[in-house]
């Protein structure tokens, strides 16, 4: 039966538009799988990378290097398969290299922030500067990095907003999630206490948070503080810090600043807030307004 078939299709004349579309056809597919297992070997390359990387920046940034090095590869193979397509259909793709040669120059002149993009991206990723995932300040805007390309990074900022940043106008990046973190916070007490007292209920507070168990692992060192930042006009502002993992710094910070609220209480430590003291001059009696002086 099989033999047969085969004996078929050995004697049918094909007409020339059904084997275009047949080498098209043959085309689109090896295109699709060799895309998808180029993929897919690169997804388990890099998986098995992450696995031996020693620290948390190193797989961050081989996560970050698999993403945009797949995408690019997928544009490739796209392309290629664009041009080889037309080469079967019989449109001759010299030219066309030509043409995209020429137009590579025009476009280099016309479109030079869209090359500055480019070049920043790639040494945004080449230096480690930014990763997926990493709390950054670029342009302005400060998010979570959900995307990062060779055009473009999208950051994700606290109420959700997404803002769409060029690498072109990237200049200075505040990476706020590298290595590790300081939860610094400014505490103001009221000028008739105990600067000592308040030190050791500081520390108190602090070495009791990092017994916690939600936050033991967040946090890298005991309180360290700096002493007296500023005479306020109505409070002592103590300046203080903890070293904390990357992007752990706002959520220790919050919860030490509400523990140290109730220790405070508890000690009877005052935290002062603005005053505002009203004079009220005496108001002159009938007989002395009688004999104010008139013009």
């Amino acid at each position: 039966m099989f033999e047969s078939w085969l004996e078929f299709f050995a004697q049918t004349e094909w007409s020339p538009q059904w084997a275009t579309a047949a080498t098209l056809g043959a085309v689109l597919i090896a295109a699709f799988v060799v895309r998808r297992v180029l993929l897919n070997v690169l997804a388990r390359f890099f998986v098995a990378l992450a696995a031996r990387s020693p620290s948390l920046e190193e797989r961050k940034r081989i996560q970050t290097l698999a993403r945009v090095l797949r995408h690019a590869a997928s544009l490739t193979l796209i392309v290629v398969a664009v041009l080889v397509g037309l080469n079967t259909i019989g449109v001759s793709i010299a030219p066309i290299l030509g043409a995209a040669g020429v137009a590579g120059v025009a476009i280099g002149f016309g479109a030079q922030s869209l090359v500055k993009d480019f070049f920043s991206g790639m040494f945004l990723l080449l230096e480690n500067q930014i990763r997926v995932g990493d709390v950054v300040e670029v342009a302005g805007k400060t998010g979570v990095v959900e995307e990062l390309t060779l055009r473009r990074t999208k950051l994700r900022s606290f109420d959700g907003a997404v803002h769409y940043v060029s690498n072109g106008l990237i200049t200075t990046v505040s990476n706020f999630s590298t290595e590790f973190a300081f939860a610094v916070a400014d505490v103001g007490v009221s000028y008739r206490e105990d600067l000592d007292h308040v030190y050791s209920v500081m520390r108190a507070t602090a070495a009791t948070l990092r017994e916690d168990e939600m936050f033991r692992s967040a946090i890298v060192d005991a309180l360290e503080i700096a002493g007296v930042e500023q005479l306020a006009d109505s409070a002592i502002v103590i300046r203080c810090r903890m070293k904390t993992l990357p992007a752990e710094q706002w959520r220790v910070r919050r919860e030490f600043l509400k523990r140290l609220k109730i220790a405070f209480d508890r000690e009877g430590i005052s935290i002062p807030y603005p005053h505002r003291m009203l004079v009220q001059e005496p108001t002159p009696a009938r007989g002395d307004r009688d004999t104010l002086p008139t013009r």
